[in-house]
């Protein structure tokens, strides 16, 4: 799927389902843990996921994918997701506060 379809679908998702906090996390969202913690004032140099807009952590997953953005490990990771399940992950994580 082509990056701007996924940013779109993504934006409709957004604005026609409500995803609830502490909804069961979609597959593949576990593996992000071990790098993104979930408390933001960790004193680590990864970004936490969550709050963040979906469109931002699905933009940066795209970019990684593509190779537009190089990783020491994010490039490989992102490359094992499809687009729906992307999309998924970034929706979840947007709606962790």
């Amino acid at each position: 799927m082509h990056p701007t379809r996924v940013l779109v679908a993504l934006a409709m998702t957004l604005a026609f389902s409500s995803v609830a906090v502490g909804a069961e996390a979609p597959a593949g969202a576990s593996s992000c843990s071990g790098c993104h913690a979930a408390n933001p004032k960790a004193g680590t140099p990864v970004p936490p996921l969550a709050g963040r807009p979906a469109a931002d952590i699905a933009s940066q997953m795209i970019a990684f994918k593509s190779g537009k953005l190089a990783g020491t490990i994010m490039d490989r990771i992102a490359k094992g997701f499809s687009d729906e399940e992307t999309q998924a992950i970034a929706v979840w994580y947007a709606a962790q506060k």
